[in-house]
C-alpha cells in the first residue's frame, strides 16, 4: 500500500528540530522528502553529540543521536545556495516540488531569491512553510528564537517547577524541546491544510509558524485560567490547578501518579485507600471542594500511600478503575510491555551501523499506514542520485558541481 502522501514531494531546507520534525512526519506519511544541507557540515544537530550512533564494533559513528531523532524517510542533498549555481538548482527543484520547508531568519532567503514571492512566481502551486522564532512582523521579528528561550518567554517555565513555598523552587524547562516539537506538529497541520486547499483551488500558499505563537497557544487551560480571572497561574510542581488529587504521591518504594478526574473515581480511591469517609466529607466530596481544600487533603493522602509499593498501588487501583501510573525513566519506558506491544521502537537498516533504532510514529492509518523506508541519511548520501534523477545531470556535471563546492 502506498503512503497517504506518496504523491507529494517536499524540499526541506530546515535544520535543527521544528522544521525537520515536520519533514519527518510528512516522510512517514509517504512523502518524498529531500533534505538540503550545507556541504561539509550539514544540519547543526549532526554535531550535537555525544551520544553518537555506534557501529557493529561498538565504536561511535559520525551520526549524532539528536540528528537521528528527526530525519528518517529523507534523502540528503548537500548544496551551497549562497552560490548562484546552487540557487539555480534550488529553483529547478522547486518546480518539481509540492512543499518547501524553511526555518531561516525572517527575510534570510530573500537575498538568494528563494523567498516565497520569488518561488511562487515559478511554481504557483507551491506550499511554502516558514518557521521562525517570532513570526514575520512585530517588534521581535528579527530575533533568533530557540526552544529554551521560548519556553521562558512564552510562559511555560512560569508553570513548570516546584512552587515558591517548596524547597527547590524555581522555573524549570520541559525535559525535551517541546516548543520545537509542537511547532513541527502545527507546521504539519498547516501544510496538510494548504495541500487540501490546493486540491480545490490549484493554488499554493505561504504557511507561517512562529515558536512563540505556538507556545502561547499551547498554554491551553492555563491561558484561559488567566484570561478569565486576570490572575496569572503559578508553579505548582506536579499538582493540577483545576483537579484534585491529580499529582504524584510517595509510596513505600518510590512514587505513584494519581489522575483522579471525577468524583466517582475519588470515591473508588477512598475505598481502596481504606478511608471511605473522605468521599462523604463535605470538604472533599466534590472536585470543587477538593480544590478549595487541597492543603488539607493532599497530606492525608500522602500518609496513606507510603504504606504500599508503587506496583501494589497500581495493581489495586487499576482493578478498582482509578487512573494511576508509575514514574518511569526512559529505559523503563522502552521495557514496558505495553510500549513493546505497540511497537514503539523500530529498527531500520543503516549503512554505518547495520541498523539504527527509531521511535515509531504514533500515527496509525488503516488504509495508508506509516512506512519506514529510509534511515536518517548520511550527509550528502543522495546528492548524485537526486541530481541525476530529478534534474537529469550527467555524472560529469555532478563532478563539476562538486569540484566547485556547490555540492
Amino acid at each position: 500500500m502506498s503512503g497517504a502522501l506518496s504523491h507529494i514531494r517536499v524540499l526541506d531546507l530546515s535544520r535543527v528540530l521544528a522544521g525537520p520534525w515536520c519533514g519527518q512526519i510528512l516522510g512517514d506519511l509517504g512523502a518524498e522528502v529531500i533534505k538540503i544541507e550545507r556541504p561539509g557540515t550539514g544540519d547543526d544537530t549532526r554535531h550535537w553529540g555525544p551520544p553518537y550512533l555506534k557501529d557493529q564494533q561498538g565504536e561511535s559513528t559520525s551520526e549524532a543521536a539528536y540528528y537521528l531523532s528527526a530525519n528518517r524517510n529523507k534523502e540528503s542533498l548537500t548544496l551551497d545556495f549562497t552560490q548562484p549555481e546552487g540557487q539555480r538548482i534550488i529553483r529547478e527543484l522547486v518546480m518539481q516540488c509540492d512543499v518547501l520547508l524553511e526555518n531561516f531568519k525572517v527575510g534570510g532567503l530573500a537575498a538568494y531569491g528563494l523567498d516565497y514571492e520569488s518561488l511562487k512566481a515559478i511554481n504557483p502551486g507551491l506550499i511554502y512553510c516558514s518557521i521562525t522564532g517570532f513570526g514575520s512582523d512585530g517588534p521581535y521579528a528579527q530575533r533568533a528564537g530557540y526552544d529554551f528561550m521560548i519556553q521562558g518567554l512564552g510562559g511555560l517555565m512560569s508553570l513548570t517547577g516546584r512552587s515558591d513555598a517548596e524547597e527547590g523552587a524555581g522555573p524549570v524547562k520541559v525535559g525535551v524541546a517541546l516548543t520545537d516539537i509542537l511547532t513541527g506538529l502545527y507546521a504539519t497541520v498547516g501544510v496538510l491544510a494548504a495541500l487540501n486547499r490546493r486540491e480545490q483551488s490549484g493554488v499554493g500558499q505561504h504557511v507561517e509558524l512562529a515558536l512563540l505563537d505556538v507556545q502561547v497557544a499551547c498554554l491551553a487551560n492555563q491561558a484561559m485560567n488567566y484570561l478569565t480571572t486576570g490572575v496569572a497561574p503559578k508553579r505548582m510542581g506536579n499538582a493540577h490547578p483545576n483537579i484534585v488529587p491529580y499529582q504524584d504521591f510517595p509510596t513505600a518504594d518510590g512514587d505513584i501518579i494519581l489522575t483522579i478526574g471525577n468524583d466517582g473515581q475519588f470515591r473508588k480511591f477512598a475505598d481502596v485507600a481504606g478511608c471511605p469517609e473522605w468521599a462523604d466529607d463535605p470538604r472533599f466530596a466534590s472536585n470543587k471542594a477538593r480544590v478549595a481544600n487541597r492543603a488539607e487533603l493532599i497530606p492525608m493522602i500522602r500518609q496513606v500511600t507510603v504504606f504500599r509499593t508503587t506496583a501494589e498501588w497500581v495493581a489495586v487501583l487499576e482493578r478498582a478503575g482509578v487512573p494511576c501510573g508509575p514514574i518511569n525513566d526512559v529505559a523503563q519506558v522502552f521495557a514496558d510491555p505495553h510500549v513493546q506491544a505497540r511497537g514503539l521502537r523500530v529498527e531500520m537498516p543503516h549503512p554505518l551501523a547495520g541498523s539504527v533504532p527509531q521511535v515509531a510514529s504514533p500515527i496509525r492509518l488503516s488504509e495508508s499506514p506509516v512506512d519506514y523506508r529510509k534511515a536518517p541519511p548520511l550527509l550528502g548520501e543522495h546528492s548524485e542520485a537526486l541530481l541525476q534523477r530529478l534534474l537529469g545531470l550527467a555524472p560529469a556535471q555532478v563532478a563539476s558541481l562538486r569540484q566547485a563546492g556547490v555540492i
